[in-house]
């Protein structure tokens, strides 16, 4: 499981074109959607954001765990029972999924829905769970049981009371996608920041490159270093919001899907790619990987760059990117 926070903010430095740079802000998907786009009008404006919105809520419909009439609900009341005919675009969406998983060993897995929530993050918690309990509650976790026909188009989960769900990727790839709409419709610039699943194209209006900020996560007011941010994503996860201490160690509520033990050692990542769904999933499996083997795997990926903030708030770069005006306060 994976919460968003916006450790990466935006920087406007618009300069007398403000007139040109609309934004809103809303709840959907149960979070918060901050939409901009450059625009000769608010009128102009109004029209293309509507159009990300009506999109972003399209894409809640389909992959939603909680909504009883979506497709991902339907997979997940059939498993051990039979497989289920979806939509192309749900069906190659969970076939990425399964390749990021490949891809990490497992340390990405949508089937993390099926997890037992014994871990809790809310000042409730007084000992540690057991080591069987632990083992349990990973039972029905497991990608290799998410069975696909691509002739048929059907997802079929092999183990009864197994489930999907897309918390780690969904806003991510709904960003995308409201991205790539706004782009055929014309809009020449803007960003779609899906609780800090971000995603940008195009310019400010006085030509300047859409920038962010690497915050101190121990505290956002002060900042690390400025990054432009070219026609590109980039997802910020932080767990020291959420976390329980045991015998001096830090358990966040990042859970590794394959062990049910949450991630230790790491209190931000920050993933710089082409798409916010990519990166969504592998600033998820970094935590869960950890800094060294973290690292390690992005520094072997085309195109990725990631910021590792660890315990200790150090900052740890993948090998292509170099921190401006870096402050360590």
């Amino acid at each position: 499981m994976k919460t968003n926070i916006l450790i990466v903010v935006l920087l406007f430095y618009v300069l007398g074109f403000s007139q040109d740079t609309y934004n809103k802000k809303l709840k959907l998907m149960g979070s918060s959607f901050d939409i901009t786009v450059v625009a000769d009008s608010q009128k102009q404006a109004d029209t293309f954001i509507n159009i990300a919105i009506s999109e972003i809520s399209r894409i809640e419909k389909l992959i939603s765990s909680w909504d009883p009439n979506s497709q991902t609900s339907l997979i997940n009341k059939n498993s051990g029972i039979k497989a289920v005919k979806v939509d192309l675009e749900l069906f190659n969406l969970i076939d990425r999924a399964l390749k990021i998983s490949k891809l990490t060993n497992g340390a990405f897995d949508i089937s993390y829905a099926s997890m037992d929530q014994i871990w809790k993050f809310d000042g409730t918690m007084t000992e540690m769970p057991s080591k069987e309990a632990i083992k349990k509650s990973v039972d029905k976790v497991g990608y290799q049981n998410i069975i696909l026909d691509k002739d048929q188009q059907t997802v079929f989960l092999k183990l009864e009371g197994m489930k999907i769900g897309f918390g780690a990727i969904g806003k991510g790839y709904a960003a995308d996608k409201a991205k790539a709409l706004l782009i055929s419709k014309g809009v020449i610039s803007g960003i779609i920041n899906a609780s800090g699943d971000l995603n940008t194209w195009g310019k400010q209006p006085n030509g300047d490159d859409w920038k962010v900020a690497i915050i101190n996560p121990l505290n956002k007011e002060k900042i690390f270093s400025w990054l432009p941010v070219n026609n590109s994503a980039v997802v910020t996860s932080g767990n020291y919001e959420k976390y329980v201490k045991f015998n001096n160690i830090l358990y966040t509520h990042i859970i590794d899907p394959r062990t049910g033990y949450p991630a230790t050692g790491i209190l931000s990542v920050t993933i710089f790619t082409k798409t916010a769904e990519l990166a969504d999933a592998l600033a998820t499996s970094i935590f869960v990987m950890g800094k060294d083997t973290g690292l390690d795997f992005v520094n072997q990926l085309k195109g990725v760059e990631c910021i590792i903030i660890d315990e200790n708030n150090t900052i740890i770069t993948s090998k292509n990117i170099a921190l401006n005006n870096l402050k360590h306060d």
